[in-house]
């Protein structure tokens, strides 16, 4: 099964003032055992987590912000789904094959509804009349009727199905499976009406107010997918941060949050541009996240470190360069005909307004500075901004790589790094893997040709470039000559091919060798002793890869 968690080791972090503003005034809520899926009631009061890890599901009182109930479950409890009127609570049970079913009021169990092997995610219509269930162990997805507590229906869709949203008139249910493809089932029909291909693994969704957009995070490749409901096709790919799992719009659907399990971040997506403007800091393995009803803050889920902390949404993006002009956006209650807006002392242009939002655009300063607003109701705090100094890079390692990308890490060292929002290699982007005040590790995307390319680092204080990253084209071996040679070793060897010129290691069957680089097409080496006869590789390390040739090791004479 597709495991939404991934666990990873916990990157050096900076100063709570950079990375983690958004966190400073959140509280972090211990639950069970890695927390996945985390849902609201529609109302806000309570937070619902679903704790895989052990087999329960937290219950947080959001003005409190904590746990005051845990209800336990069947094995493998992975996402909560709760009707329209706030009063059941369907929970994917995924190693027991069941949804159990809870009223909320008093938080028992109503009953289990068997649904087949590894059910995942589910969502219930805007009418609650019916649960969608995904169940990647069977490439189906089955459909609950909330009236009997039984399927009534079951809808093949692509392999690896995980996540499902519906539309808000109930009339589609999108389902992303990790094949790389979005099913959009038509919910009269219980029929898949189109099969859309994403990105590089999709696994979970969300669904704008209006019902015009589908957004797929994709794991595979650190993005998401935007989805037209209208065609049914992708019209935009947005580059996160590693391991994207869950996302939630804000209730104006400006911004769109993602939480990147991998670098420990939560993406925050301008959904009118399509960019990420700030990266914000979260705990261990973030993956579930929840957006408040008011907007004002959103719970997220920390897999790898059995918590739920708390991010606040006033101030989006709390970060900026000290130059200024950021377009910020100020959530909150009251707002309506604000006439000011102050970064410190430092007064804003408002270009936006309604009771619930301030949009401005910031102004030049530095440091920490409170936000505050100004309305016929006086002026009151909305949180705090932060004047990021301009970044900048002193190192790369490794520097070269092939043109097909790598997997392999490749840390970037400097200063001011916290909060890195985008990592180019000319114009391709690199994946963000790990992130703290003097590093960056990303890892390597194919690049269109071989070469050297700037490497440049965008933060919210600016952007940083001044090193190369150098394409090669996929190394090769051609021949090893003389291609054979005693057991005591010692024999010249040369070896041909092509793309050798940035050489690392040469073995003799796992054995280093001494070698010399010539030039892109030869390497000379020196075959070291081997205990046994034989025909053994001679490998070639190399940023292009690792190709091998071939040589015989041959006993001497005796007597």
């Amino acid at each position: 099964m597709f495991a939404l968690a991934s666990p990873s080791a916990e990157p050096a972090r900076a100063p709570a003032s950079t990375l983690n503003a958004a966190f400073v005034a959140g509280a972090v809520i211990p639950v069970g055992a890695t927390p996945l899926g985390i849902t609201l009631t529609p109302d806000g009061t309570r937070a619902y987590v679903a704790n895989r890890g052990s087999n329960t599901v937290s219950v947080i009182d959001t003005a409190t912000d904590t746990v005051t109930a845990t209800i336990a479950t069947g094995t493998g409890p992975t996402d909560v789904a709760i009707s329209p009127d706030g009063t059941r609570a369907y929970v994917t049970v995924s190693d027991a094959g069941l949804v159990s079913v809870f009223d909320l009021a008093s938080n028992a169990l109503v009953t289990d509804i068997p649904v087949g092997s590894g059910p995942t995610m589910a969502a219930v219509t805007p009418d609650g009349t019916r649960v969608y269930v995904t169940q990647q162990a069977t490439d189906t997805v089955s459909v609950i009727d909330t009236a009997t507590n039984a399927v009534t229906g079951t809808i093949t869709v692509g392999p690896g199905p995980t996540g499902v949203v519906i539309t808000p008139d109930g009339s589609r249910a999108y389902v992303a499976s990790f094949s790389n493809s979005v099913s959009a089932i038509d919910t009269a029909t219980n029929t898949v009406i189109a099969t859309i291909i994403a990105g590089d693994v999709p696994i979970l969704l969300a669904v704008s107010s209006d019902g015009a957009r589908v957004y797929v995070t994709n794991a595979g490749s650190s993005s998401v997918s935007v989805i037209d409901t209208a065609t049914n096709a992708v019209t935009d790919t947005i580059g996160v941060s590693a391991q994207p799992r869950f996302s939630a719009l804000s209730p104006d659907g400006s911004h769109l949050y993602v939480a990147n399990s991998e670098p420990d971040t939560v993406s925050v997506i301008d959904t009118a541009t399509r960019t990420v403007v700030e990266n914000i800091g979260a705990g261990d393995g973030p993956t579930g996240i929840a957006v408040f009803p008011d907007g004002t803050r959103a719970y997220v889920s920390n897999a790898n470190a059995g918590t739920v902390g708390v991010m606040g949404t006033t101030v989006i993006p709390d970060q900026g360069s000290k130059a200024g002009g950021t377009t910020v956006t100020l959530t909150g209650h009251h707002l309506a005909n604000a006439s000011a807006v102050h970064f410190g002392a430092a007064q804003a242009a408002i270009t936006a307004n309604t009771a619930t939002s301030v949009t401005t655009t910031a102004p030049a300063g530095s440091g920490a500075v409170p936000v505050t607003v100004t309305t016929p109701g006086g002026t009151g705090p909305l949180g705090s901004f932060y004047y990021a100094p301009v970044p900048a890079l002193t190192g790369i390692s490794p520097d070269t790589g092939p043109v097909s990308g790598s997997d392999q890490a490749i840390v970037l060292t400097g200063r001011n790094l916290a909060g890195a929002i985008d990592v180019y290699f000319g114009t391709t982007r690199a994946v963000i893997q790990r992130v703290s005040d003097t590093q960056v590790t990303v890892r390597a995307a194919r690049a269109p040709a071989p070469g050297g390319v700037a490497v440049t680092v965008i933060t919210s204080g600016g952007s940083a470039d001044g090193l190369t990253y150098t394409y090669v084209d996929q190394s090769t071996v051609t021949g090893v000559t003389p291609s054979a040679g005693p057991t005591t070793g010692g024999t010249g060897v040369t070896i041909t091919g092509t793309g050798l010129s940035h050489t690392e290691r040469v073995t003799f069957h796992g054995v280093p060798a001494p070698f010399a680089v010539i030039s892109d097409t030869t390497v000379t080496a020196t075959s070291p002793p081997s205990a046994t006869e034989g025909t053994f590789d001679v490998t070639v390390t190399t940023p292009g890869g690792t190709p091998a040739g071939a040589f015989t090791y041959v006993s001497g004479p005796v007597i």
